[in-house]
């Protein structure tokens, strides 16, 4: 069937906006904490079940690290992202990280002459003069929920404030927490992230190079009983097989909701150039989209007024003291939202039939296991573009039971006029979940009642807004610039949303087609997105956002943030005695 003429042409004029906007683009070359060091500037159900798709799909077609799906429980580990050194050109040369801002003029997310934002590059800062002996190596594992990260870092610590020289990256799935008891196997999993280290940092450095494992969300979410004994098997593997130091005290832990957005922060902000420096240069705001939490951290212009609580954090650094706004959404990440928003459709199913046959909950060993199931009730959800299902998807709701269905969407076909309102249907339903009328005890609440000083009022226009992470992964394969505002993303939702048909129609990537196909809940993550930027943190449609994955060849996210403070020996680590590993 044909699309009606009226919509096929609204459609077309939203893919044809979109595509010049990216030519466009393309065209353009306590919680008071001290951190030490630093720096001077230093909906009825079906039958019918011949629709299948293929699960597990990448989260960007051009990041080597690929992270599937968890909830489909295919684990993979991913390339590693490495990141060679490359010579800098006498008239580009700026220290790195900026020392003096006259050197630069910082430009939103790319710091002039001294840092790009790309997505996988490497970063070498010009050389200082200093030999080997000058350079301090830190590694830091992140993790997450959905698989676990390294980053090694290299600082050439002869210069004050150090310099960052090089990352090296990789990732691999799962995540601790999906070994459960099985803590032994949790330790052994990181087997190949540490074999960066060993091959990135010289034997004889290895000693003195530091390493720290920081659990987020998906551990917090196992419970402090099995989480406590993995990262506890986590701390002896690495300290009896490993030569690097292992960090005492905090070094291997569930890393706190409000460091992990603060170190978010402080890392994009001191890559941009905005901390660290000798004037004071408005910092961005940071929204960071995990797979179990979302962080949001940002300085309002009225800190010091700020009702006071867990989510106020002042910090030192650089001379200079900052009260930022923080707060840390468990259960808000993109997998835990598309877990909520899948056990709300069932519930409303469910309250509208009464029962629904054929469907059975699993019992307590399938639904800690359910690979290899099969869905034998396949259900209708408005997040579901037509043209694709999402198959053999658990669904856990509020009573604990679990269910494996398939999921398809209500309209028959891209003709059908309920696919013209599919995303409208998500969104509302991704809304829902924020539970955005809870009661606000206070002047101004993002969802779910909790305090957050309005970015409208408290929050500089000029200044950026920076979404990382998950919302990078999920907006870059279909053509989203870097540079985009959150009606954009509504309209392009509207077009992933309203079937696999019109894709090859409006895409002019074949990868942008070949990531819709792979993953069939890109409709849903899009409006939990879009639900969560808007309606819970208030961010206005025409306000202009901006992404990467990474700043100068770095990665965003919290790991550069954390891994500072540990270039000072005092923090928690000693050099280890030589010993054969």
């Amino acid at each position: 069937m044909m699309v009606s003429s009226k919509r096929k042409n609204r459609l077309l004029m939203i893919g044809a906006s979109l595509f010049l906007g990216l030519l466009f683009f393309l065209a353009i070359p306590s919680k008071k904490s001290n951190v030490p060091l630093i720096l001077d500037n230093g909906s009825d159900y079906l039958e019918d079940e011949s629709s299948k798709y293929k699960e597990g799909g990448t989260l960007s077609q051009n990041s080597d690290a690929t992270l599937k799906d968890a909830d489909s429980g295919i684990a993979e580990i991913g390339n590693t992202v490495t990141q060679s050194e490359l010579a800098v050109e006498e008239e580009n040369k700026a220290p790195y990280p900026l020392e003096d801002k006259k050197q630069t003029e910082s430009q939103g997310i790319v710091p002039s002459k001294a840092a790009d934002v790309g997505e996988a590059k490497k970063t070498d800062a010009p050389s200082s003069g200093c030999s080997s002996k000058d350079k301090k190596y830190i590694v830091m594992i992140d993790a997450g929920s959905t698989g676990s990260r390294v980053h090694v870092y290299t600082f050439d610590t002869c210069v004050s404030p150090p310099k960052l020289l090089d990352e090296q990256f990789k990732m691999l799935n799962p995540g601790l927490s999906s070994f459960d008891t099985d803590t032994l196997g949790a330790a052994k999993s990181l087997d190949p992230l540490l074999e960066v280290a060993l091959n990135t940092i010289p034997t004889d450095k290895q000693g003195c190079s530091p390493v720290a494992v920081k659990a987020t969300a998906g551990l917090r979410l196992l419970g402090e009983k099995k989480a406590s004994a993995i990262l506890k098997e986590v701390r002896k593997y690495l300290e009896t097989k490993y030569p690097f130091p292992v960090v005492s005290g905090d070094g291997i832990s569930i890393m706190d909701g409000s460091d992990e957005g603060v170190y978010a922060w402080i890392t994009a902000n001191f890559l941009l150039g905005n901390i660290g420096g000798k004037e004071r240069t408005p910092t961005a705001a940071v929204f960071d989209l995990g797979g179990g939490s979302t962080q949001i951290v940002f300085e309002p212009e009225d800190g010091e007024e700020m009702i006071d609580g867990e989510h106020k954090y002042e910090i030192d650094f650089g001379g200079r003291h900052f009260i930022l706004y923080q707060y840390s959404h468990l259960g808000y990440g993109l997998m835990e939202g598309r877990k909520r928003i899948n056990s709300l459709v069932l519930e409303l199913l469910l309250q509208k039939h009464g029962s629904i046959s054929g469907l059975v909950p699993l019992t307590e060993l399938e639904a800690k296991n359910p690979k290899g199931l099969k869905a034998e009730v396949t259900l209708k959800n408005p997040c579901v573009p037509p043209g694709v299902a999402a198959n053999n998807i658990p669904v856990k709701l509020e009573d604990g039971t679990t269910y494996l269905v398939n999921f398809v969407s209500p309209a028959k076909d891209e003709s059908d006029t309920l696919a013209a309102t599919a995303s409208t249907q998500c969104r509302f339903l991704a809304e829902t979940i924020l539970n955005k009328d809870a009661k606000c005890k206070s002047k101004s609440c993002s969802f779910n009642g909790i305090y957050q000083p309005s970015l409208r009022h408290h929050f500089p226009k000029s200044s950026d807004m920076f979404v990382f992470s998950y919302f990078y992964d999920r907006l870059q394969p279909i053509g989203i610039p870097q540079s985009f505002t959150l009606q954009e993303v509504m309209d392009i939702t509207q077009l992933v949303c309203s079937g696999s048909s019109l894709w090859n129609e409006f895409f002019l990537q074949k990868s942008s087609i070949e990531e819709l196909e792979n993953e069939p809940l890109w409709c849903m993550d899009l409006s939990f997105m879009t639900a969560l930027l808007h309606t819970g943190y208030d961010i206005r449609l025409n306000r202009e956002l901006r992404t990467a994955k990474t700043i100068a060849g770095n990665e965003l996210g919290w790991c550069l943030g954390a891994s500072l403070p540990l270039l000072d020996q005092g923090s928690g680590w000693t050099c280890k005695v030589d010993k054969q590993y």
